[in-house]
């Protein structure tokens, strides 16, 4: 079976996709992985098959007056004017991802699985096979059991389905440069079109929810037709080895704590740099500071403070205290695999609701949004995270179950029936 999988984003919204590619190769199936070209390093340690797709809004991460948005989440006058703005900016960038999709369709495929933000059905269809909405967040199905988490803002209960209907219109406001999407694979205009969770003859889609139960509200109504099969990792490339200087830091004293917050720096990366250095000293903890795409910059560290780029995630984690990070979903994931104590200092978007899952889920401490971030709060919360045995101990049951899951054997098993 050829599987092809559409995605886009950043690194945390590309490499459980890639993840999912490595588990039907190793299926026996043919996965090929099409995602921003930027991101092709994620799938060549692995020999993924990869389609490279045009950057798209990824070329405006830096943009700072988006860097601004995300570190008040998008809260207030200012912060709406420049969501309308991202849209508007976005739409000419996510054609030319389109456009670049059309060249992939033309290879075939027995299978689409795409993100949500990709019209992975429309290529389906061109090809006359089966499409899956394969989603990372919450966001897209409703449910009356919680609140769309993409929206920040408190609400009655009996709105919580309710909630989830500006997801979809946003979805929607791309619709024009999704009919010129149908124009390219010559499909002809159809009714529903833009609904990603209905096929084109209105039926319910197969929907792919990679993450778990264990971190959402027990009384979970999602129809048949979604399945949530737990958390999607990617395993650490095929012979990766530390660098030195980490392997001598990790053997030269106790477990220390990571500090990482991928590409979510908001406007003052080496503000956040020098609110987590101080914050370390004081809680008295050795630390590993990963910078990632400039979330954090620091200078003149400490010998106690260990500075890298990146490392799995897979391999790290389970070597730290606890875990420092801004509640992305893979973060987050690979965390909660790992059993370590988190700290999640969310920023924007979804990450506040996982922090707060974490938090009832008793495996974090309460969260610590960046915004009203502090040196002291911070290593309250660190101290506590490393420190405290009942939230040790609540980590390590809910990791074993995480890991139980086994969510890419599950997500593979339905693919395979659907072929």
């Amino acid at each position: 079976m050829k599987v092809l999988i559409l995605t886009h984003g950043t690194r945390g919204d590309v490499q459980p996709y890639a993840a999912l590619a490595l588990a039907l190769d190793r299926a026996g199936h043919q996965a090929v992985l099409a995602a921003p070209s930027a991101m092709a390093s994620l799938a060549e340690p692995h020999g993924i098959a990869y389609a490279p797709l045009h950057d798209g809004p990824n070329t405006l991460t830096d943009d700072p007056d988006i860097r601004q948005a995300v570190e008040t989440n998008y809260r207030g006058l200012r912060g709406k004017k420049v969501a309308l703005q991202v849209m508007r900016r976005s739409k000419p960038l996510m054609a030319e991802v389109f456009a670049s999709m059309t060249e992939v369709a033309e290879q075939g495929a027995d299978l689409v699985v795409h993100a949500p933000s990709m019209p992975g059905g429309h290529v389906a269809e061109r090809l006359g096979v089966p499409a899956v909405l394969a989603a990372l967040q919450p966001v897209w199905v409703p449910t009356a059991a919680f609140r769309n988490p993409m929206l920040p803002l408190p609400l009655p209960n009996a709105l919580n389905r309710a909630s989830y209907l500006p997801i979809k219109l946003m979805l929607r406001s791309f619709a024009g440069i999704t009919d010129d999407l149908r124009g390219r694979l010559d499909l002809p205009r159809r009714r529903g079109r833009h609904d990603i969770l209905r096929r084109p003859d209105g039926r319910p889609a197969t929907v792919l929810h990679g993450f778990s139960r264990h971190l959402l509200p027990r009384e979970l109504d999602y129809p048949a037709w979604v399945h949530t099969t737990g958390f999607w990792f990617l395993p650490a490339p095929p012979n990766w080895t530390p660098s030195p200087d980490l392997a001598a830091f990790l053997a030269g004293g106790p477990p220390p704590v990571y500090v990482g917050f991928g590409s979510m720096a908001g406007t003052d990366p080496q503000r956040l740099g020098r609110i987590v250095t101080e914050a370390v000293r004081m809680a008295g903890v050795r630390a590993v500071l990963a910078s990632g795409w400039g979330g954090i910059q620091a200078d003149d560290l400490p010998a106690d403070v260990h500075l890298l780029d990146q490392a799995p995630h897979d391999w790290l984690l389970p070597r730290m205290a606890a875990v420092v990070h801004h509640g992305g979903s893979g973060t987050t994931a690979a965390a909660l695999l790992a059993g370590r104590p988190q700290v999640i200092c969310p920023f924007v978007a979804d990450q506040p609701f996982w922090a707060a899952r974490a938090h009832a889920a008793r495996v974090a401490v309460p969260p610590q949004p960046q915004r009203r971030l502090t040196a002291d709060a911070l290593a309250v919360a660190i101290r506590l995270a490393a420190t405290d045995p009942r939230m040790a101990t609540a980590a390590q049951d809910l990791g074993k179950r995480i890991r139980a899951e086994n969510g890419l054997d599950r997500a593979v098993t339905i693919l395979e029936s659907l072929s």
